[in-house]
């Protein structure tokens, strides 16, 4: 295996490769979902000889990457306000509910999703 030598893209983006998405990811939550859904997908890509899952699991996981290196603080908080409202939900508390649809969440990141 040959080092890689490439520069990464003009705008600090990782290139959409397994490699560079990982190297990018930044929060722990996020590197351990990469390596276990990276898992299921070969696993699944072994069984069925289809590569779909796989180029699903690195778009997506691309857009994860790219969170992470525009605003890590932002997805480290995401974290924060999840394992929040589980606790809330485990003890039977309301749990706080915000003003925004999943939408205009996605778009304040960044992210253009159709739902």
């Amino acid at each position: 295996m040959s080092a890689r030598t490439a520069e990464p893209p003009a705008d600090g983006l990782p290139e959409k490769d397994l490699r560079a998405i990982r190297d990018a990811l930044v929060v722990p939550q996020d590197v351990y979902g990469f390596d276990a859904g990276l898992a299921q997908a070969l696993a699944e890509v072994r069984e069925s000889l289809d590569v779909t899952k796989l180029d699903k699991f690195v778009h997506t996981w691309w857009l994860i990457a790219c969170d992470n290196i525009r605003d890590p603080e932002g997805r480290v908080e995401m974290y924060e306000r999840a394992d929040r409202v589980q606790r809330l939900a485990a003890r039977g508390e309301p749990v706080p509910h915000g003003d925004k649809t999943w939408k205009q969440l996605f778009a304040d990141r960044g992210i253009e999703v159709d739902l």
